[in-house]
């Protein structure tokens, strides 16, 4: 993980990469959208030791990302759902999911793939201008410092 403190550093990549950034984080947010909310489905799902699992999801919930709610009383058990906030990285994992497949291609086709729930059509993460509402080509972007 990156340092926590960011001395020198003005980046709000850098921020949110201190939140999902690492490996077993994006895979568990990855599962959450797949509809995993309990603890042993989401060590079922990854290959991952319950002390790392448990150390990750503990995080997600301090910073906003999932929320750990009971769903049983006796003896107490949590389930993890999504936030908003949490929600909010489905554009993140998709255009992930979409470098992969351009750039780490597997055959015969990609292992999963996202689709719009009301049509099934495949959906993808676009860049749009906000100010013209034309979609932009990756080598249209200047990314550049804002203060």
């Amino acid at each position: 993980m990156l340092r926590h403190t960011y001395a020198g550093q003005d980046c709000n990549l850098a921020r949110s990469l201190e939140v999902i950034g690492e490996r077993w984080t994006l895979l568990i947010i990855r599962s959450a959208l797949l509809g995993t909310t309990r603890f042993d489905g989401f060590l079922s799902h990854l290959d991952i030791a319950r002390n790392v699992l448990a150390s990750r999801l503990a995080r997600l919930v301090e910073h906003g990302v999932l929320e750990r709610v009971p769903y049983q009383d006796k003896p107490v058990r949590h389930e993890y759902r999504l936030t908003p906030a949490g929600r909010d990285l489905t554009r993140a994992v998709i255009a992930l999911m979409q470098w992969g497949d351009r750039n780490l291609p597997q055959e015969p086709v990609p292992p999963r793939r996202a689709d719009h729930i009301g049509c099934d059509g495949p959906v993808h993460v676009e860049l749009r201008c906000s100010q013209c509402g034309r979609a932009v080509h990756d080598e249209e972007v200047d990314v550049r410092r804002n203060r």
